[in-house]
């Protein structure tokens, strides 16, 4: 679906060069409006964020544009946490299939995985950031952090840093290494397999776990932030958080370092080191909520239905964010109680909406403190639902 820019009926126009100024890309008849929120945001930036903005509308896609210096449709860069989306797609389609049952305990599938609470845990509590192992309590190094195997195996010694189930916060390096061990030893495959073959290579989804040889040409590293004028320094993070972003370290973790790290690259941990264009997100989540190139939909609506509901309620122990999570998704209240999908630290975004059947993929290279979806996200977002809405 990557490499096709068309729209089955709709007209597609370039866009309009003179409002647009430095934007490539299409959008058809009726979604002109986001191209124009998308210029709009570009030109007040003091820096090209280098971003990428692709939308799939009931199977077509219907809005394709990239800008900066050095993007363009189809390259490729770090996405952080939007990747978790794509693991917990693949434990959505284990869950329907019958392979991963919600409500048992974690040690069923993983034995080792006991101690100090973790032998009650079940996997809804696991994909919904209850755990409390938000990290080692050594940290990890960037190799270390791109071993989801590893990551695993020493978390399952860790002590919690809360009871497990009686509270939620988010697991930001290491969710994908918990979940995907769930998924290794009810399989046989790692997440990233399971990914391969039955969501990216089907759909020809340029969003990787693990960058493959033939696609690194494409790939492109993520930038520097542009530093605050005022030249305020970043706060100090809070405990928890600066744990679970594996700051507590002797040497903290770098974010930029971490994605453009040559052994995440070739891993793809299951967290936050996926590789990917705007066109692979929201090509990803159009696939999993409507029908594609003749495909069904990857989950049924019961499936993402489940996935997509509030299992967080009160605040994030780590962010902290009010009611954050569904099922290893974020929610996005904002564009209705059915979307479902996770944001990543440069500021990029990925979200489906089965009710107006729209699926949203935004990237930027240029990361924008403090982390997390970019503020833009907002007007686009609203531009897109608007448009969806009116072609309903």
């Amino acid at each position: 679906m990557d490499g096709d820019t068309s729209t089955a009926g709709d007209t597609v126009t370039s866009v309009d060069a003179g409002v647009a100024a430095g934007v490539g890309g299409t959008v058809a008849a009726g979604w002109e409006p986001v191209a124009a929120e998308f210029a709009a945001f570009l030109a007040a930036e003091l820096v090209p964020p280098e971003a990428q903005l692709a939308v799939v509308h009931q199977g077509r896609r219907v809005v394709d544009l990239w800008a900066g210096e050095d993007t363009g449709a189809d390259t490729l860069s770090g996405v952080y946490s939007i990747t978790k989306g794509a693991a917990h797609l693949v434990l959505a389609l284990l869950v329907q299939d019958g392979a991963v049952e919600l409500d048992r305990p974690v040690s069923a599938y993983w034995p080792e995985f006991t101690g100090d609470g973790k032998e009650r845990l079940t996997v809804r509590e696991l994909a919904s950031h209850r755990a409390g192992l938000i990290n080692a309590a050594e940290g990890f190094s960037y190799e270390e952090l791109a071993d989801d195997a590893l990551v695993a195996a020493r978390l399952a010694r860790q002590k919690p840093y809360w009871e497990p189930g009686t509270a939620y916060g988010y697991h930001a390096y290491v969710i994908g290494a918990l979940t995907g061990e769930v998924v290794r030893r009810a399989t046989g495959r790692s997440i990233q397999e399971v990914y391969e073959e039955r969501v990216r290579a089907p759909y020809g989804l340029d969003l990787y776990l693990g960058l493959p040889a033939g696609a690194a040409d494409r790939w492109r590293p993520v930038l520097e932030p542009v530093p605050d004028p005022a030249g305020v320094a970043a706060p100090e993070l809070p405990e928890l958080m600066a744990v679970a972003f594996n700051t507590h370290r002797e040497e903290p973790t770098d974010m930029i370092v971490f994605a453009n790290h040559p052994e995440v690259l070739a891993l793809g941990p299951a967290s936050a080191g996926g590789v990917g264009s705007a066109r692979g997100i929201a090509g990803m989540y159009a696939a999993a909520v409507g029908e594609v190139d003749g495909r069904a939909p990857l989950l049924t609506p019961e499936t993402a239905a489940e996935f997509a509901r509030p299992h967080t309620p009160g605040v994030d122990r780590v962010t902290p964010v009010l009611d954050h999570f569904g099922l290893g998704f974020e929610r996005r209240p904002a564009v209705g109680p059915a979307a479902f999908g996770h944001s990543g630290a440069a500021g990029g975004l990925g979200f489906a909406d089965p009710v107006t059947g729209t699926a949203y993929g935004y990237t930027r290279r240029r990361f924008r403190l403090p982390g997390g979806a970019a503020p833009e996200n907002e007007r686009l977002t609203a531009a897109v639902l608007k448009a969806a809405r009116a072609a309903r």
